[in-house]
């Protein structure tokens, strides 16, 4: 009688242990391979690569950086009729809710801006999303219209590389920056630049602004009066090489690809 009572109760504890297993292993994909909850997966850096199926251009890029479920910063630079967000890297409230992840930021008082994130997809390099974005002033709500976006994990940061002063010019032919001509600009560590021209053998300042660099998003505005001005470029940065590229939209929809070389100035 102990013997039998003994095997049944083996049974049992197996029984539970294979429950509670069950229960903490992660999900299994289609193809039957285990994938991790999505709250791990997003550990990291994401930038926007297409919006409803085409490519992003530089200026509707978006970078996320998910520290944690509880740590979050995201980057937006953006210009519209009635609206020109400018987020530095900067913490931002966000949520979790099986499938939906949640930003939401309250640039000033009566004023909040919710974007939702509902995932169809997703593996560890890459995700895509129903995109609806959401605002909320003084109590009254205005949606876009969804959009189907995807993001790309991004490894690299170039947010202290950047730091200093760097000689280059256009490389891309016949492209509205294509003026034959060196830049120069110096970028400090507060957030900050100068822009240069050359005027003979001298550098001489012509405008100043801020900037953020996001992974490999680089943001910068400046200010001609009351018009804000903004450029957006993916950067990368090697040793004192650095090459700027963006995809930009053509008023009649047609899009061109602009690129930069430069070199670090020593100091």
């Amino acid at each position: 009688m102990k013997k039998l009572l003994s095997v049944l109760l083996s049974c049992v504890m197996c029984g539970t242990l294979m429950l509670t297993a069950c229960d903490a292993a992660p999900e299994e994909t289609s193809g039957g391979d285990a994938q991790a909850p999505i709250e791990e997966m997003l550990v990291g850096r994401w930038m926007s690569s297409t919006i409803d199926g085409e490519p992003a251009v530089a200026n509707e890029k978006t970078v996320f950086y998910i520290v944690s479920p509880s740590e979050v910063y995201s980057s937006v630079s953006r210009v519209n009729e009635n609206r020109s967000p400018w987020h530095a890297p900067s913490l931002t409230d966000f949520t979790i809710d099986g499938n939906v992840i949640t930003f939401t930021s309250s640039p000033r008082e009566g004023i909040a801006i919710i974007r939702e994130y509902d995932i169809t997809e997703i593996s560890d390099n890459e995700f895509t999303a129903n995109f609806v974005i959401t605002h909320v002033r003084d109590g009254e709500e205005t949606s876009e219209a969804a959009r189907v976006v995807t993001f790309v994990r991004i490894n690299d940061d170039y947010s202290s590389d950047i730091v200093g002063t760097w000689e280059g010019s256009c490389t891309s032919e016949g492209s509205v920056f294509d003026d034959g001509q060196p830049h120069r600009w110096e970028y400090h560590d507060d957030g900050t630049y100068v822009y240069y021209v050359q005027e003979g053998d001298e550098w001489v300042a012509h405008n100043d602004g801020d900037y953020f660099v996001n992974g490999i998003l680089l943001c910068t505005r400046w200010f001609d009066g009351e018009v804000d001005n903004r450029e957006w470029w993916e950067i990368s940065i090697d040793g004192d090489t650095m090459s700027w590229t963006a995809l930009r939209a053509n008023d009649d929809g047609t899009t061109y690809t602009a690129t930069f070389e430069m070199t670090r100035v020593a100091e």
